[in-house]
């Protein structure tokens, strides 16, 4: 079995149009069309799928709870999981020896995108709740640790009933090892504040401790 072929039983979706799948595999730094437009719409549509699912599973919670589980499905470190989980990095390796948890989580997010556009909404949602199931299941509302977005998050909505703005100043470096740069604004307090990581999400976490550090000390 192909490693391709694997890996979409692994998923339980086989694609109708397996360039697709062979595209969200790719990267920039191997090909001229990589996955990052894939990765766009992979993570819209898995945002929408986990928005939905815990709001149906947790009837009970408030928007900042909900909000707060939500993230915790969707951050790097989770899609990470959940690519190891069903073998990703091993379908990776003979193109990428070295493989960052950051593309791991972006590969995943392209995955989800190219079944999108293979199989429409019904099947991208089908795949990503099989494929996170073990850790729906594992979901613990009462032993989540806010994380610095969604810390920063509860605050804003709560004073000013707003959410903070993020925005990439810049990213640099090769395909594989961008450090990106990003700030994060919050206008009712006039306030800005700038981090980085090896992903745009890492970075706008870093910003988000930056922007909670300046509201501790203000």
């Amino acid at each position: 079995m192909s490693r391709p072929a694997a890996l979409e039983k692994r998923l339980g979706y086989r694609f109708t149009r397996s360039e697709l799948l062979e595209q969200a595999l790719s990267h920039q730094g191997k090909r001229l069309e990589g996955n990052e437009r894939l990765e766009f719409l992979g993570d819209g549509v898995l945002d929408c799928v986990m928005a939905e699912e815990v709001y149906t599973r947790y009837p009970s919670l408030r928007e900042g709870e909900l909000h707060r589980l939500q993230e915790s499905l969707v951050r790097e470190e989770a899609l990470a999981e959940v690519a190891r989980h069903i073998g990703l990095d091993e379908t990776l390796k003979p193109a990428l020896p070295f493989i960052r948890p950051s593309t791991l989580a972006d590969t995943m997010e392209a995955i989800f995108g190219a079944v999108f556009l293979d199989g429409g909404y019904g099947a991208a949602r089908t795949t990503i709740l099989r494929v996170f199931e073990p850790f729906l299941e594992r979901l613990d509302p009462q032993r989540l640790d806010r994380d610095a977005k969604s810390k920063l998050q509860e605050i804003v909505q709560a004073r000013f009933k707003s959410v903070p703005i993020y925005r990439i100043l810049r990213s640099q470096g090769a395909a594989h090892e961008k450090v990106f740069e990003v700030e994060c604004a919050v206008a009712e307090l006039k306030r800005t504040a700038v981090g980085s990581g090896l992903s745009r999400q890492r970075a706008e976490q870093d910003a988000a401790r930056a922007m909670l550090q300046q509201i501790d000390k203000a």
